[in-house]
């Protein structure tokens, strides 16, 4: 069964995507707590089912170990499963407009989310981008890592504050401007429906890129711009969004770059990026450019797979 609810377009363009379940991974950090915020906004906005998750890894607590009888492990392991319910009732009692479902499982963490996110067909995986390290922004975390790679539906990765972010940055969930990159490929036009999805749900400005990364020395560049600019006005129908909403950008150069280039200076507030297909997400591929703009985008970034 498909997590993700589209009807398509009657112009063949872009289709519309409904967000029905959000899945929220927390480990009770901060980046963990930003990530709750912008879950908790967009599962109002479009109305779905948040559900919480808390993976309690034992291996964290080595100490339960060293328990001199083994009911007395039990009594630890009950112990910390208990505080863990406690801590994410907590955080969903502070919510304001959704009420999310509380789970707290025992495993591995990124497989304990992967198979949550199948048994439930979430349509959307909200978490914390970053590692716990002292150089975290500069690096995914392993657990985020492997979610975004073998992950059934899209993920939105959220950063960590970065170092010089103020707290009212740091603390917005709303989206106002959203960027989206497209090559033209199946897995890119599947990026730009859930963009113009979110668009579309929060009200905001659409920015589409497409960047000319393979082109020779003796092309015309002003002819193969203008050739990419219609195929892209093609992509977004008037029927989804208000046109004079939709921007529309090429540019020459790496993918990735001219991303985090436009980024700032369109003032987006989310970076959508289609991804290939599960076969081929290998090192190569994976980090060519979704890899680099969830590593080094301050704000979040919405892995689409197909």
């Amino acid at each position: 069964m498909s997590s993700i609810a589209e009807t398509a377009s009657a112009t063949g363009g872009a289709t519309a995507t409904r967000i029905e379940r959000v899945l929220c991974p927390v480990d009770f950090s901060e980046v963990s707590g930003k990530a709750d915020r912008y879950a908790q906004s967009i599962a109002c906005h479009y109305g779905a089912k948040l559900i919480l998750q808390h993976v309690l890894e034992l291996w964290q607590h080595p100490e339960g170990y060293f328990a001199a009888k083994p009911e007395y492990f039990d009594e630890f392991r009950a112990a910390l499963i208990s505080n863990a319910k406690a801590q994410l009732q907590e955080l969903a009692d502070v919510s304001d407009a959704v009420q999310p479902e509380c789970v707290v499982e025992e495993g591995t963490a990124a497989d304990t989310i992967l198979c949550l996110a199948r048994t439930r067909a979430a349509s959307l995986i909200v978490m914390g981008a970053h590692g716990r390290r002292g150089f975290d922004h500069l690096m995914l975390g392993s657990v985020t890592e492997r979610v975004l790679r073998h992950a059934p539906c899209p993920v939105l990765a959220i950063p960590s504050k970065r170092p010089g972010e103020n707290d009212k940055s740091a603390e917005s969930d709303y989206i106002w401007r959203i960027l989206c990159c497209v090559d033209f490929s199946e897995h890119s036009r599947r990026a730009l429906d859930h963009a113009v999805s979110v668009a579309s749900a929060y009200g905001a400005d659409l920015t589409v890129l497409h960047v000319l990364a393979d082109i020779s020395e003796w092309a015309d560049v002003g002819k193969e711009t203008n050739t990419c600019l219609g195929k892209l006005q093609k992509l977004v129908p008037s029927s989804a969004l208000d046109p004079a909403r939709v921007h529309l950008e090429v540019r020459l150069g790496k993918p990735y770059r001219k991303i985090l280039d436009l980024a700032p200076k369109t003032q987006s507030d989310l970076i959508v990026t289609g991804v290939r297909g599960r076969n081929s997400l290998d090192l190569a591929v994976f980090g060519s450019t979704t890899y680099r703009v969830i590593q080094l985008h301050p704000g979040p970034v919405l892995a689409v797979s197909i």
